[in-house]
């Protein structure tokens, strides 16, 4: 890594928006690619479907725990040298992870490629924070919104091109996937422009990087500390949603790589809707606290109803029934990067990544045991969504500390307004 700018850094800041889009864009087709795929793959090296869910979650184990402690470090490091470089770092960590992933003849094969890979890359919370780079405070929940909605695109197209080229080859998917990693490398090094100029950099610090003292760092943000617990609980319930989703539909309904990568792709399609369409009017009405408020109960009643569902049709009825819940995360990264200057939206965005990391470590400990509890019963039986009970119970407990936060808020505004007014009324007679 260096501090030299490259030909891209000249270019005009305005334009890198859309280069940071792109990157996104290509990153997310690339990680929707193996969705459908990975829990199969799993499967070849099980004998029953107990086993598979329990291995399944010991791969997605080993990602999240190399990813807790791998990004708090790379979102530190891109503070000091900027978001290029590391992101360069993602990508290649995600080509490896995907190439080493298909070759792969054992499960402990897939462990090791899984934990290198998590440690390798960060790419989520450094493309946070390069829009945070180049956008006004006023204009991130917007901003952030658009990002999410190259999430979401990727998530429409990768999962439907994992699905039929998983229909293929079963190792299809993960050398399509390298290979657009390393298309990302090359983007990413001969056209992408640094976002944070050499005069907004600072220091590298071990002892601030590490996962548990951003933790701490973070809770003692001003006016945000709370909501470490909204994330946590949250992003615990989307993890286990992911976790378990491709093997809770394979058990539940019998569908296979082509259908869940159909269903995933109605996800990513709905969260395009909302965060690249319909964000912008509904922040017009509505505030970042009030939304994410919205966000969460109608994600709540989201993962309850997932769970009873009977039938393959009413998990899309659901998913685009469910508008607001595409809004909490935007909602609640603009908020934490309003509260943090600058100098350490890396380090800060990097502990929010790490946050979610941990969660990453601990949904397939959860998860993946609660559905191999259930895995024998027969299909259709509303006990196998047990995994999506919790979840509604963790975005429920997410939703009364985010309530109870943002009025204890507003209650101290009302009260330090006038005690205001007072003392600019003394000052001026």
């Amino acid at each position: 890594m260096t501090n030299t700018p490259s030909p891209a850094q000249t270019q005009p800041r305005a334009a890198a928006m859309p280069f940071i889009m792109l990157t996104v864009l290509i990153d997310m087709i690339s990680i929707g690619l193996i969705i459908p795929v990975l829990p199969v793959l799993v499967g070849k090296f099980t004998g029953s479907q107990a086993d598979q869910a329990f291995w399944y979650g010991a791969v997605a184990f080993a990602f999240g725990l190399a990813n807790f402690f791998g990004s708090p470090i790379l979102g530190a490091l891109s503070d000091k040298y900027g978001r290029r470089p590391v992101l360069l770092l993602g990508f290649c960590g995600l080509a490896l992870n995907f190439f080493a992933t298909a070759f792969s003849t054992a499960l402990w094969m897939l462990i090791v490629v899984r934990l290198i890979g998590g440690a390798m890359q960060s790419n989520a919370a450094v493309c946070n924070a390069y829009v945070a780079d180049i956008t006004a405070p006023e204009q991130r929940v917007k901003r952030f919104g658009m990002l999410g909605a190259m999430f979401g695109v990727g998530f429409i197209v990768g999962p439907v091109m994992g699905g039929l080229l998983g229909a293929i080859n079963l190792r299809l998917p993960f050398i399509v996937a390298g290979s657009l990693a390393l298309i990302n490398l090359m983007y990413g090094y001969f056209v992408l422009p640094e976002s944070l100029p050499l005069e907004r950099r600072r220091a590298f610090n071990w002892k601030t990087a590490n996962p548990l003292a951003s933790l701490r760092a973070l809770s003692r943000l001003k006016s945000i500390g709370p909501l470490i617990a909204v994330i946590g609980c949250s992003g615990l319930a989307q993890f286990m949603l992911f976790t378990t989703w491709v093997l809770y539909t394979t058990f539940k309904f019998g569908w296979g790589p082509q259908q869940n990568g159909q269903s995933l792709a109605a996800v990513g399609i709905m969260s395009v809707l909302v965060q690249g369409v319909l964000l912008g009017p509904l922040l017009k009405r509505f505030s970042p606290q009030r939304l994410a408020v919205i966000g969460l109960v109608s994600s709540t009643a989201a993962y309850l109803l997932w769970g009873v569902a009977s039938q393959g049709w009413m998990m899309y009825a659901i998913i685009f029934a469910n508008i607001f819940g595409s809004t909490v995360n935007a909602s609640i990264q603009s908020i934490i990067s309003g509260a943090v200057d600058s100098h350490n939206q890396g380090q800060a965005l990097g502990a929010v990544s790490s946050l979610n990391s941990l969660m990453a470590v601990i949904a397939p400990i959860i998860g993946a045991p609660l559905l191999g509890v259930v895995s024998h019963l027969p299909a259709g039986d509303w006990r196998i969504g047990a995994p999506f009970y919790f979840c509604a119970l963790l975005q429920f407990a997410a939703l009364i500390l985010a309530f109870l936060h943002f009025r204890r808020q507003r209650r101290q505004r009302a009260m330090t307004t006038p005690a205001t007014k007072a003392l600019e009324t003394e000052n001026v007679s």
